[in-house]
């Protein structure tokens, strides 16, 4: 073999070589996509599925609602009602205002208490924390939020969407909280299952302050129950939830921001019924709540209680 013929081999082997090198880089270039292509679907449904939405609820077997994260629309929404749509409300259609006590100032770490007790079952209890969380928010700040609902039928008022104090956390340089729901929405055995248990002293004040002669007696022991700084409680839902019974969490805290709605009404009402009870604790503070024309106007509302 010639030397021309021996050099066009070499050059002809040395071309197969780059060959294989490219396509091999060609391989790893298209594996390498799929994998960044499969990984960043993969990390979307993982947003969605942390984000959280009132539409991917989940049932137990007995047909209970599981709680889902409050979507942070939602929650913002909630937690941050216009100034002016709690103004343009006042009182609203809330009813059965806190009640005066005679009983020790309840405090913790210095800042006046405010103790709650429900369970999720509940739908009073379903409709009573919509004012609650609202109200509180113009004090502190809220976390951990879930949505959640009553127990299904054939309780009463079934499935009345809510929220769960079930760990949840709050923050106030104004207030301390302590939330307790007691029982799940879920039927077992003929029972709701157990949730959170009271501690020593907060039971022995349920069982002291929700009953007579501080609640009437066909009441003794109900929920929802809250006392505020321990001068006054709250024995049962403050206003009629029909409005919300067929409303998903994003839809109620909607209509908050619409004072002519019967859920803000109903709402914002009771919550500035509360936030004037809550404004005797903190010595009127902060002044741009308490000083508020919705606030004013319910505190009569509060004195008349």
């Amino acid at each position: 073999m010639g030397k021309s013929s021996r050099a066009q081999n070499a050059r002809l082997a040395e071309l197969r070589v780059a060959q294989a090198r490219q396509e091999r880089r060609r391989r790893l270039l298209l594996a390498v996509a799929v994998v960044a292509v499969v990984l960043l679907v993969a990390g979307g449904l993982v947003v969605v599925a942390l984000q959280g939405s009132n539409n991917s609820t989940s049932t137990t077997a007995s047909g209970a609602k599981r709680p889902v994260p409050l979507d942070q629309a939602t929650f913002t929404k909630l937690t941050t009602v216009p100034a002016s749509a709690l103004d343009a409300v006042g009182v609203g259609t809330s009813s059965n205002p806190p009640k005066t006590i005679d009983a020790p100032a309840l405090t913790r770490d210095g800042k006046p208490r405010i103790l709650y007790v429900g369970a999720e079952y509940c739908p009073f209890c379903a409709s009573e924390r919509w004012p609650v969380v609202v109200a509180l928010s113009r004090f502190g700040t809220w976390s951990n939020l879930q949505a959640a609902w009553s127990a299904p039928a054939p309780e009463t008022n079934p499935d009345t969407p809510t929220v769960t104090f079930h760990g949840a956390t709050y923050t106030s340089q104004y207030l301390s909280w302590t939330g307790y729901e007691t029982a799940t929405n879920e039927m077992s055995n003929g029972q709701f299952k157990p949730l959170d248990t009271l501690d020593a002293e907060d039971q022995a004040l349920f069982d002291k302050y929700a009953s007579p002669p501080y609640v009437d007696a066909r009441s003794k022991g109900a929920i929802p129950w809250m006392t505020l700084g321990g001068t006054s409680i709250v024995a049962g839902a403050q206003w009629d939830s029909k409005p919300i019974l067929d409303k998903t969490q994003a839809q109620i805290a909607d209509a908050l921001s619409d004072p002519s709605t019967p859920t803000a009404q109903g709402i914002n009402g009771s919550a500035n019924v509360l936030t004037a009870q809550i404004c005797k604790l903190t010595n009127q503070q902060p002044g741009n709540v308490c000083t508020s024309p919705g606030v004013v106007a319910a505190a009569a509302k509060v004195s008349a209680g």
